[in-house]
């Protein structure tokens, strides 16, 4: 147990910081409309408020 806390767990955290770090410095290679946060639209669906009126649209 000793070798998994002073070795593999410490790689484990370093690995997963190095790949954290690289998704989140990969965004200065993408082009510059695809680096902004994705749009928010609206769908144009109008979902019922309660479960009584998912069942009433079915009749």
């Amino acid at each position: 147990m000793a070798i998994f806390r002073q070795y593999i767990a410490p790689l484990l955290v370093v690995l997963v910081f190095i790949v954290a770090l690289v998704a989140t410095s990969a965004r200065i290679f993408l082009p510059s409309d695809m680096a902004a946060p994705a749009p928010i639209e609206g769908t144009g669906m109008i979902m019922p408020a309660t479960t009584i009126d998912v069942f009433s649209l079915g009749k």
